[in-house]
């Protein structure tokens, strides 16, 4: 009965006419840059901040989420139709969803991952609203201690789960950690490693780190790999209601991806990605023939088309519930929340009632406009395809240049902007996923604030970690990752996993 009572205020929230508009805002905008390859949803949520300051917190998260699980929605078009990913976690669609559109399959396709994403979704959703109250009650117990270590954990997993080297996310996540030290100390007033520049008093703003990071940073990085090679479909979508035998091949998948996903999106660093990888590599397993994976399999656009969009709003569980980012994206909400001036964590669903309830139900909504709105506007993203990046990238830049500035009013956050977007850059040449980074930017004042709060409970004593048995678990638990991944032969499988991805 709880249930219905906290939906019927989510669904009253969002059904209002602005926050219905803002959920559609966000879907299409989502859908769009799922669409054109080389942007993506961290980019894009990155230069969307600034606008988000005048809107009510909770139309501008709603607007912001709408854009995360669109872009799994838009991803799967070009995957499918032009054999180019529009996001990362349709890297597999294009496998078999490339293959079927190449047999005269294109339309099928296309809606099994449209129906696939929408039952996804809608399962993710009330696993939202079912388990994230119980474990809201669970963080309200956690004191400095726990909380400290609880951020300790989520920072391994995401270096475990993290593509690449484990050394480079361990060095980005310290990275982001020492950025996030930057400004002026609040327990003792200090300056910390702001060379004398005034204007670094009050810290790096999270808005102009992210949009130079990931907004400028992918601008460099798309407009030095030149030109792509996009086969783009000419022929026309005759049909796109899927056959019987489709349907019979797809439905296990569904389930077995949404099942999936769901539980992968609320791991730290786990998330859309991870899940579309492993729902494949799932769906070959269990397959009587894996022989035709690779061939137009209809379970391998199936399976990883639901688990990305169930990956991707399971992951909004940590976050909203423990304040806990589990990828670059919650992060980014997180941020957004914070310049509202609301401490994600446990107590929002006590003291924000209508924030919270009303983000999970704009989720249905969001899925359902997805649903409809995808399919007859598959002609419109094609099209899309075909504007040269130049122009494309040269309004993006513009775009960002302008977000920075609004944020403080100051040119030199501009220049700051553009230091971390070369920096991403850098990045990206020497193989360093920047997520991790966001990810120890976001957690690292936290850790500080709670590492030091437990140290005045306790005398200064570091015992307190060990002395309690919840964090004592949570830093067992990372330490067991650490040598998990540390040990040669799961190093060499999780080397050969997100190879075979």
């Amino acid at each position: 009965m709880e249930l219905v009572d906290n939906l019927s205020i989510g669904f009253g929230v969002a059904l209002t006419p602005a926050n219905l508009g803002f959920a559609l805002i966000g879907a299409l905008v989502g859908t769009l840059i799922g669409v054109l390859p080389g942007i993506g949803p961290i980019a894009t949520i990155a230069m969307l901040l600034p606008l988000t300051f005048r809107l009510e917190p909770v139309s501008g998260l709603i607007m912001l989420a709408g854009i995360f699980y669109g872009a799994q929605y838009g991803g799967s078009t070009t995957a499918i139709l032009v054999n180019l990913p529009g996001e990362t976690s349709s890297v597999v669609t294009c496998i078999d969803g490339h293959q079927m559109a190449r047999q005269g399959k294109a339309g099928s396709a296309l809606a099994i991952a449209a129906l696939g994403s929408f039952f996804a979704g809608t399962v993710s959703t009330f696993i939202i609203a079912m388990f994230a109250p119980p474990l809201a009650r669970v963080g309200q117990s956690f004191g400095a201690p726990e909380y400290f270590a609880l951020m300790v954990l989520g920072l391994v997993a995401a270096v475990v789960l993290a593509h690449g080297s484990v050394l480079k996310a361990i060095a980005m996540i310290i990275l982001g950690l020492l950025f996030g030290l930057v400004g002026t100390d609040g327990q003792t007033g200090g300056q910390r490693f702001t060379f004398d520049i005034t204007a670094l008093a009050d810290g790096i703003d999270f808005a102009v780190l992210a949009i130079g990071l990931f907004g400028v940073g992918e601008v460099i990085t798309n407009l030095t790999r030149g030109g792509e090679d996009r086969s783009i479909m000419t022929a026309p979508i005759k049909r796109l209601w899927p056959s019987r035998e489709d349907f019979r091949l797809a439905w296990p998948a569904v389930l077995r991806g949404t099942g999936l996903g769901s539980i992968l999106g609320v791991l730290p660093g786990g998330g859309a990605t991870l899940s579309s990888f492993a729902a494949y590599v799932l769906e070959k397993k269990v397959a009587r023939d894996p022989t035709r994976f690779g061939r137009g399999a209809v379970e391998g656009v199936a399976g990883p088309e639901s688990a990305n969009n169930a990956g991707a709003q399971t992951s909004f569980i940590p976050m909203l519930t423990l304040g806990i980012p589990g990828n670059a994206v919650m992060a980014l909400m997180i941020g957004a929340m914070t310049i509202h001036g609301i401490q994600p964590g446990p107590q929002i669903m006590t003291e924000r009632p209508n924030l919270f309830w009303g983000m999970v139900a704009s989720m249905w909504i969001g899925n359902l406009m997805l649903l409809v709105i995808n399919l007859p506007l598959i002609g419109i993203w094609v099209q899309l395809l075909k504007v040269p990046y130049r122009f494309l990238y040269l309004s993006i830049l513009l775009f960002c240049a302008i977000g920075v500035y609004t944020v403080s009013n100051s040119p030199f956050a501009v220049l700051v902007a553009a230091f971390f977007g070369v920096l991403g850059y850098v990045f990206v040449r020497l193989d360093c996923e920047p997520a991790p980074m966001i990810l120890g930017f976001v957690l690292g004042p936290l850790m500080e604030d709670n590492l030091r709060r437990a140290m005045r409970i306790s005398g200064g004593d570091p015992m307190i970690f060990v002395n309690r048995p919840i964090s004592l678990g949570l830093l067992i638990a990372a330490a067991i990752l650490l040598l998990m991944v540390a040990l040669p032969a799961i190093r060499r499988k999780r080397e050969e996993a997100f190879q075979e991805s």
